[in-house]
């Protein structure tokens, strides 16, 4: 699963820091919501990008950028995804990762190894509902086995829900929050119907402000450091959340 794609500065994908992005191609999942269809349908019509060439990239970029977010797809599908982290390493790089975190071993490998510096988990809806996503049967247990590496690790972690209606209510929301623990940080983002996978998707309403609302109350429920991201409604959350 190779590295299909590079951006040279980003100012949203890590928290407080300035960052290069590397998409890998590949998924494990087919949400029908993704914003990266390309790099999991038709990821043999982009060329490779070789690690060598990523590197020159990161290195002429160091002076002004913190490190380098690992996306995809899902960058863990390719086995020699951590030998070019340890590559940026060298360079200074912190090093974001991005995972629905289905693959819990090699999540706990690279923290063994020291190569992450923070995570971001996907939570895409209740464990149970997984396989309506692509997600093979053993998801959940996949998933709550990443979420203890991640509890017993010396990284900065964020977990993150698309609320995608149908797939994120309610009823989901509890059944993921009551997977976390108080102290945890969550964050939910609106869902964004322009550019998802599927045409389906693409027809799909947005939740409501107070839809939204309603799963952001749900949420601080299990974890009050829950916030919302997003550009629609986005101050009336900040006032809400404190942000």
């Amino acid at each position: 699963m190779p590295v299909k794609g590079f951006q040279g500065t980003s100012l949203l994908d890590y928290p407080a820091r300035i960052a290069a992005l590397v998409f890998y191609s590949g998924c494990n999942m087919r949400c029908t919501y993704c914003h990266n269809a390309a790099l999991v349908n038709t990821p043999d019509e982009y060329p490779d990008i070789p690690e060598d060439d990523v590197l020159d990239m990161v290195a002429a970029r160091r002076n002004f950028i913190d490190g380098v977010v690992i996306s995809g797809g899902e960058p863990t599908l390719d086995p020699a995804m951590p030998h070019l982290i340890e590559r940026l390493k060298t360079l200074g790089m912190l090093i974001k990762l991005d995972t629905n975190g289905l693959r819990p071993q090699v999540l706990a490998d690279l923290i063994q190894d020291g190569l992450l510096d923070f995570v971001s988990l996907d939570l895409k809806t209740a464990p149970q509902r997984y396989p309506a996503l692509g997600a093979p049967t053993a998801a959940a247990e996949s998933l709550c086995e990443s979420l203890e590496v991640l509890r017993q690790a010396e990284v900065e972690v964020e977990l993150r829900t698309t609320c995608m209606p149908g797939y994120v209510e309610v009823e989901d929301i509890h059944a993921l929050g009551g997977r976390l623990q108080s102290g945890d940080s969550w964050v939910l983002q609106q869902f964004v119907s322009e550019y998802a996978m599927d045409e389906t998707a693409r027809q799909v309403q947005s939740h409501t402000e107070a839809q939204m609302k309603e799963l952001l109350r749900v949420a601080q429920q299990y974890v009050p450091n829950t916030s919302m991201r997003g550009a629609r409604y986005q101050q009336g959350y900040e006032e809400k959340t404190g942000l």
